[in-house]
């Protein structure tokens, strides 16, 4: 089961997904001297990627909700329209 079918307990905060500004805006510490760590360039380089990345997949996903609705709306009248001419008759 996904994370995000999961149900939260008494006491947990509810799941909710990142957007693509909260991981754009994400900043890490960096290591501390004398340890090794990643390069904050490189991080905020792939941060970046993937933040466009997750733009482009939620202007994909409403996309597809408007189309979506424009169906449903569609078959509703379409089956209004069938209702009323089968009452006529």
């Amino acid at each position: 089961m996904s994370v995000r079918n999961q149900r939260p307990t008494y006491g947990e905060v509810p799941y909710t997904p990142l957007l693509p500004w909260q991981v754009r805006e994400r900043r890490f510490k960096p290591a501390g001297f004398g340890r090794r760590g990643l390069e904050p360039d490189h991080v905020y380089a792939f941060l970046d990627r993937v933040a466009v990345d997750m733009a482009a997949v939620y202007a994909a996903l409403a996309a597809s909700r408007r189309e979506a609705a424009c169906a449903r709306d569609a078959l509703r009248r379409q089956q209004s329209d069938h209702a009323d001419r089968g009452s006529e008759a």
